[in-house]
């Protein structure tokens, strides 16, 4: 079974996410904030990390770099999911690595599972 990192603060899409992703035959595993996904990113070596820029304790952004920084965790793919519809941090996101940037209010949850499909699906 694959197992997804979702690293967000807000529980309650946590909880939405996970329920799809569970019926789809992934296992979720959830951290709350950055300094949580980095430690969980090792700990639990996910085939895939679903990442939110807005985090606390550690940004989005630093967690990105330290996940490509680490050999243990620089293969792992990442999307961003975000509220943030700035161009910049679009293109930052790509050139430090990330394999897509989602912008929560443009997709259902649905559809995001579809996007972490294609990718660890490599379809």
């Amino acid at each position: 079974m694959k197992k997804i990192l979702f690293i967000e603060d807000e529980s309650a899409l946590h909880k939405a996410l996970g329920e799809i992703l569970k019926q789809e035959g992934y296992e979720m595993v959830s951290a709350f904030d950055g300094e949580a996904g980095l430690e969980m990113a090792e700990k639990e070596k996910p085939d895939f990390i679903l990442l939110d820029l807005v985090l606390p304790k550690i940004h989005g952004f630093d967690v990105l770099k330290e996940l490509k920084k680490n050999e243990e965790t620089k293969d792992i793919p990442v999307i961003i999911l975000t509220n943030l519809e700035n161009m910049q941090d679009v293109e930052k996101s790509i050139k430090m690595g990330a394999k897509g940037y989602l912008v929560k209010s443009g997709y259902t949850l649905e559809e995001v599972v579809e996007k972490i499909k294609k990718i660890i699906e490599g379809k």
